[in-house]
């Protein structure tokens, strides 16, 4: 199969299952297409028991080994899906929560990642299952940031308070890029890169890949929208306009992988940068709109594949009872993580008026995980622990987009009733 065939496949399974959503599900786009996908794997399993000389799952399990999840998201769909979305964030909602989304992004992935990491490593321990610690902190880091393509995608169709959705997409957008750079650090320490022995090393390590990676990455995005934002304010074509800002969206983050620095930060900024300065002051009102009517569009399409994928992703994941259970651990592990975090930000802000308990239980459940977790634990080294880490990761996604997604609404509704 060559790649127009592989993607013409993708797009009429896509198509397919947003019609089913559209007709008999009706629920939220993303979800609904996420949900007919994983149905259509089980009855593409139930299909191979029953006519097993069809092979049907191993040629399904073929075709999406063949494109291969991590890089196509990673390296391919992130870079449009978080410009797209950063086009759409209002700068100035967002500046005026900045310390809490900040907290959140950085203080609270890495106390969600501890958290995480000691649930896992005690509760898989307790269910004969056990792995070595520093691989539960490779699950606690690829599995603490909240997913800024799930979460987006379902603010999108929730009636939620501007304050909320702001503090909610702010941390989605920010603290996926920090959560990559902890999941690198941790790797580096567990492939014994990670500068040395002791605590210290380590410490200065981490630091040095904390600053590279997103201060430079945050630098590369910056510099890279202004100087769009220039070429912008030169032009009045929707059409030109538009290639520039693809220009800007796939270079910045191809340019900051090759220079080893965060692309999803970069592509964040860059994207915030032209989404806000860009739309006003260098654009008129006909390339807005064509502008923003493109992106838009654009997201929602890749939205819907990157969903498709994570469904079908069911079948390659193999469930078994074992795992299952393993699971379990995981999304207690996750909920624990979560909860932490939040309380710790909530703790820290007490005596303002950034958060109240209304937030606090709409962060917690709004943390969604998403495509950018399944791919994480896709890229882990091979190892013991590598099968069951990619098994519980799909678990405590699907739980997350489901269970979260469809009840996030009514959470919401409490929440701010009761505070």
């Amino acid at each position: 199969m060559n790649v127009f065939d592989a993607i013409a496949l993708l797009l009429v399974a896509t198509a397919l299952a947003a019609y089913i959503n559209h007709r008999l599900l009706r629920l939220p786009h993303t979800i609904g297409v996420a949900l007919a996908a994983l149905i259509g794997s089980f009855i593409v399993l139930l299909i191979d028991i029953l006519l097993p000389s069809l092979s049907l799952a191993e040629r399904m399990v073929s075709f999406i080994d063949s494109l291969e999840f991590a890089d196509t998201l990673l390296q391919g769909m992130l870079s449009f899906l978080l410009f797209a979305g950063a086009l759409h964030v209002d700068l100035d909602r967002l500046a005026e929560r900045k310390w809490p989304i900040a907290l959140l992004a950085t203080a609270g992935v890495l106390i969600s990642t501890f958290v995480v990491a000691t649930v896992v490593f005690f509760g898989f321990a307790i269910i004969g299952q056990p792995i070595p610690f520093i691989w539960a902190l490779a699950f606690g880091a690829l599995i603490s940031p909240t997913d800024p393509v799930a979460t987006l995608g379902i603010l999108k169709s929730l009636r939620v308070p501007p304050s909320v959705a702001a503090k909610i997409a702010g941390e989605s957008l920010f603290n996926d890029g920090v959560g990559v750079v902890v999941f690198i650090v941790i790797l580096g320490i567990a492939s014994g890169t990670g500068g040395g022995d002791s605590a210290s090393e380590v410490a200065i390590f981490a630091g040095e890949i904390f600053v590279l990676e997103a201060f430079g990455g945050a630098l590369l995005g910056l510099v890279a929208g202004y100087c769009c934002f220039l070429a912008l304010a030169s032009v009045d074509d929707h059409i030109v306009e538009i290639l520039l800002t693809l220009g800007l969206c796939t270079g910045v983050y191809s340019l900051a992988s090759s220079l080893h620095l965060s692309g999803p930060i970069a592509v964040v900024i860059a994207g915030l940068l032209i989404g806000n300065q860009g739309v006003d002051r260098a654009m008129t009102d006909h390339t807005r709109d064509n502008l923003l009517r493109f992106w838009e569009l654009s997201d929602e399409i890749l939205n819907s594949v990157l969903f498709m994928l994570l469904g079908m992703e069911a079948i390659v994941v193999g469930l078994s009872w074992e795992l299952l259970l393993a699971g379990i651990v995981a999304i207690i592990a996750m909920l624990a993580g979560r909860v932490s975090a939040v309380a710790a930000v909530l703790f820290a802000f007490r005596h303002t008026d950034d958060f109240d308990k209304g937030s606090g239980k709409a962060l917690i459940w709004g943390g969604l995980k998403g495509g950018i977790s399944v791919a994480l634990a896709l890229s882990l080294p091979e190892s013991d622990a590598k099968s069951v880490l990619i098994g519980v990761t799909y678990i405590a996604v699907v739980f997350s987009l489901l269970a979260q997604g469809l009840t996030l609404q009514r959470v919401l509704g409490r929440a701010f009733t009761d505070s």
